[in-house]
């Protein structure tokens, strides 16, 4: 007579089935960091990984599954998204089932890496599942997936997968090393942009920037009488900002009627859909409000 299998041991083998088909698609990277990371063979000969983790742009080696040892070539890189893709000759190699998911709070998911061309798996479920956020550096992400797992380095940049099998992101260290995914569709859009220009273009106001922390005028007056706003520095003498008539001490207050507290503020506005926007900004000139209207452009490569 035939034991029936248990339900353990069939949920077991599931898991471990889906773990070994995403990791046919993933190798290791080694950028130049103290530890190698993980990378997904996003389209044919087109790897893409995280960016934080790629400390070079030459010289990059990837392990492919089995052991074998290639070069890869940089294509671009995107720090506001996280996002660096990299070219190399896939020789067979698949590519990964990626597809956009809508992720809940409590899903069941995979983070898997690899270590040298072996697999490397975390088992968790997604902790915090939000709409769209702008990440420190001022990229947009497209949904906000915060995992319940311990995400290991080495499997920083490969893929999170979902109880079908799919990809649905890319896992990676946020703030105090909490397991964050970037979704297929934030990813996308970066690779389109990386392989079409080398760079994911951003909005120029063409403007250097700090804090008010207390300036005052020279008669000793506060700046604003509000405490609010961010003080001009710099003009960029061939940027929007100058041919708008922006001037060094100018405090800005206001963006489209949105107050401004912060240089973050400013930095989070100028993302890739702000290029050739024109914006309203609410100014302090010499005691004055004024406003003044700039064409935003597109951030040059330096």
């Amino acid at each position: 007579m035939i034991e029936p299998i248990s339900p353990l041991v069939a949920l077991s083998d599931s898991t471990a089935k889906l773990v070994e088909h995403a990791a046919s698609s993933l190798v290791s990277v080694h950028g130049g960091s103290r530890w190698h990371s993980s990378g997904i063979h996003w389209r044919s000969g087109i790897i893409v990984t995280a960016e934080e983790v790629l400390e070079r742009d030459e010289n990059i080696k990837l392990t492919l599954p089995g052991g074998q040892s290639i070069d890869a070539s940089l294509v671009g890189r995107d720090p506001t998204t996280d996002v660096a893709v990299l070219r190399f000759q896939p020789d067979g190699l698949p590519t990964a089932a990626a597809a956009a998911a809508s992720l809940r709070a409590g899903e069941a998911i995979f983070a898997v890496g690899s270590d040298e061309g072996t697999p490397l798996a975390a088992f968790g479920i997604v902790a915090l599942a939000g709409g769209a956020w702008r990440s420190s550096r001022g990229g947009t992400i497209d949904n906000f997936i915060r995992l319940d797992l311990a995400l290991n380095p080495v499997a920083e940049g490969g893929a999170l997968i979902d109880a079908q099998g799919r990809v649905v992101g890319m896992t990676v260290l946020g703030p105090r090393r909490r397991a964050l995914a970037i979704p297929t569709s934030t990813i996308e859009r970066a690779v389109d942009q990386l392989l079409a220009r080398g760079h994911v273009f951003r909005g120029y106001l063409g403007a250097g920037l700090r804090p008010l922390r207390g300036e005052r005028r020279q008669d000793g007056s506060p700046a604003s009488s509000s405490g609010r706003g961010v003080l001009v520095v710099d003009v960029d003498p061939e940027g929007p900002s100058r041919r708008a008539g922006l001037l060094v001490g100018d405090l800005i207050t206001s963006w489209n009627d949105k107050p401004i507290d912060r240089v973050r503020d400013v930095m989070h506005l100028l993302g890739p859909e702000s290029v050739g926007n024109t914006v309203d900004l609410g100014l302090i000139r010499g005691g004055v409000s004024a406003t003044l209207q700039v064409i935003l452009g597109e951030r040059p490569i330096r």
